[in-house]
């Protein structure tokens, strides 16, 4: 079935204790589109200045899945720039700089013949832009989110807008305590769901993921892909390439019941393993479905993938 994702597409200045990238091909739109695409075909919504390089296009190219018809190249304008440094332990991180460029304009436009999207993720950004986006799908069968802390702090109100509107919302366990003022992952997930979404996915890193589900006895508690220290080398994107695996694989099997949600976050969970292997897109571009596979595999024999009891809040 159609998959589309709306987002940021960047040029990223990484700094890691393993090394550095410089003006690499970045962005949650683009992370997003390069995972789902080993799953289903992907239509990508976006939009880039005319200082964006050439060779990021022929990058997003290389993915066999994506449909670029919904890339806009702005003519003026200048593309979103975002630099940062990762700590020792490669979960903290420092911005160095973002400069906004066509983000500060007004939005993509999404081409007539996307209207008829079915599965839609809106990857993160203004919450005013993603509900305007998400508008423009009325065919939709399933419609997801991602936010940030920012917008919980200077959008608040319009996010809640969001979130009364989609089906579900992926966040980071940081995240939802800030939205909710709940610390318990799972108990922030419910106080989530009383917003308005179906079903919400509270990312934990390196520990995994929490599923909470409108079916109260729909809890799923993941782990995270078993990767040694020595094998991270840039965690960004992560989180972008975990929705997209989880999306796709949605798209991909058509289903959204809880079964299949809980399915596609241990697709998620593999696809960003390959990610944060390298810097930018290169593990997701090298990757083949077959190795997605065969991860799966291994992830199978090291964690149990299937729903799991409630949990005691």
């Amino acid at each position: 079935m159609s998959l589309i994702v709306t987002g940021t597409i960047g040029i990223d200045t990484v700094h890691t204790p393993h090394g550095s990238a410089e003006r690499v091909l970045g962005g949650s739109c683009a992370y997003f589109a390069a995972a789902a695409s080993h799953y289903a075909p992907t239509r990508l919504v976006g939009v880039v200045g005319d200082d964006w390089p050439e060779a990021h296009r022929k990058t997003l190219e290389s993915f066999s899945g994506i449909d670029l018809g919904g890339l806009e190249v702005r003519s003026g304008s200048l593309t979103f720039r975002w630099g940062g440094r990762y700590f020792d332990n490669m979960n903290d991180r420092e911005t160095l700089f973002t400069e906004l460029g066509v983000l500060e304009e007004h939005p993509p436009e999404v081409p007539e013949h996307f209207a008829d999207s079915r599965y839609v993720f809106l990857a993160n950004t203004h919450p005013a832009v993603q509900l305007g986006l998400l508008e423009q799908f009325p065919d939709r069968a399933l419609a997801v989110a991602d936010t940030m802390d920012l917008w919980i702090n200077i959008a608040h109100d319009d996010l809640l807008q969001l979130l009364s509107a989609v089906d579900g919302l992926v966040i980071n366990d940081s995240e939802a305590s800030q939205l909710t003022e709940e610390r318990n992952a799972i108990t922030a997930a419910r106080r989530i769901l009383e917003m308005g979404p179906t079903f919400v996915v509270v990312k934990k890193g390196e520990h995994g993921c929490v599923l909470v589900h409108r079916d109260g006895t729909a809890v799923g508690v993941l782990p995270a892909f078993p990767v040694e220290a020595s094998g991270v080398v840039d965690p960004t994107g992560a989180g972008d390439s975990f929705a997209g695996g989880m999306m796709g694989h949605l798209a991909g099997s058509d289903r959204t019941d809880v079964g299949a949600i809980h399915e596609a976050l241990a697709w998620g969970t593999v696809t960003a393993s390959c990610t944060i292997g390298s810097f930018g897109l290169e593990g997701l571009r090298t990757v083949a479905r077959a190795d997605l596979d065969e991860r799966m595999s291994a992830f199978q024999s090291a964690a149990v993938v299937g729903p799991r009891p409630a949990a005691a809040n």
